[in-house]
């Protein structure tokens, strides 16, 4: 199977590596390389880091639109494009051009959560299971005909990057199966209930932002669902404070209220319950206890967030 691979970020580079173990990679397409970090050096995406290592052909438009790119890449003859997590739409002229059309793996049990963050969204609204879908590329975002998709359980604890790894690695599984499915034309092509849709839309960092007036359990819940991007915060004496670990608690107190320190955490009051802050970040300095984050602040008892 002669395949174009499109994609960017680490999640896709399983599904690259689980292509290149049964079919021919023509090209991978990629986002171009960006300024990253204090020095604002250009970096490498993880799927162009793959490439390189195994002389593949790459590509990085800006606009996978151009006319000049859609006719390399129809050039290519592909018998299937392959798009994980790329990071740009695909036109109508290139989803039409491959023989065997243009096929997606999405970290959601479509038609939930359509959009650029499923996995977020799923543990912040406090969902037990999710999983992933390989499904046919239409023209709306993530409304095309379903393939095939398997379940992942969310664990209690579970953090985004901890759910979005084991998603990584059961869509890779989950692509090559559907490939194998396409190449024997025995694929199935099962249409979304698009009244069911529901959508996870691209996050901001101030969708993290953790109001002690709602209950433990839901502020429990986003902290996981934004970690490891872009971090819960929280505004304490004009700084804002990003927390990484916390954990739900009975205990009541009025919404903010420091109610005391637990085991190296800092017990707050919200509006049903209460939050141990376990590990939080002051601006410019590194992680540390909730009892250490206080003690650097000189909050006592009764002070209020």
């Amino acid at each position: 199977m002669r395949i174009v691979f499109m994609g960017t970020p680490e999640f896709a580079v399983p599904s690259l590596k689980a292509l290149l173990a049964e079919n021919e990679v023509v090209a991978v397409v990629t986002q171009p390389d960006r300024r990253q970090g204090r020095g604002q050096k250009y970096a490498y995406s993880p799927v162009k880091e793959e490439a390189l290592r195994h002389e593949l052909t790459i590509l990085q438009p800006e606009r996978i639109g151009e006319p000049d790119v859609v006719d390399r890449l129809k050039g290519f003859q592909a018998d299937l494009f392959v798009v994980v997590a790329f990071g740009q739409k695909i036109p109508d002229e290139l989803l039409a051009a491959p023989r065997l059309g243009c096929i997606n793996v999405h970290s959601s049990l479509l038609p939930k959560y359509r959009g650029a963050a499923p996995i977020n969204a799923a543990i912040v609204n406090g969902d037990r299971v999710t999983g992933v879908t390989t499904m046919y590329m239409a023209s709306g975002w993530d409304n095309g005909d379903i393939i095939l998709q398997a379940t992942e359980e969310i664990r209690p604890r579970d953090t985004a990057g901890e759910l979005h790894d084991r998603l990584m690695l059961k869509g890779a599984e989950l692509l090559a199966e559907t490939v194998r499915q396409i190449a024997r034309g025995e694929a199935p092509r099962i249409p979304q209930d698009h009244d069911q849709a529901t959508f996870a839309f691209k996050l901001a960092k101030t969708d993290a932002l953790v109001d002690f007036r709602q209950p433990a359990i839901q502020l429990d819940q986003l902290i996981r669902g934004m970690n490891p991007w872009p971090l819960a915060y929280t505004v304490v004496g004009g700084e804002v404070v990003k927390i990484h670990e916390a954990l739900p608690y009975d205990a009541d107190g009025s919404p903010g209220e420091i109610l005391g320190f637990v085991d190296e955490g800092l017990l707050v009051g919200c509006g049903k319950g209460s939050l141990l802050l376990q590990k939080v970040q002051r601006p410019n300095a590194k992680a540390v206890s909730g009892v250490d984050f206080a003690n650097g602040l000189r909050l006592r008892e009764g002070d209020v967030l």
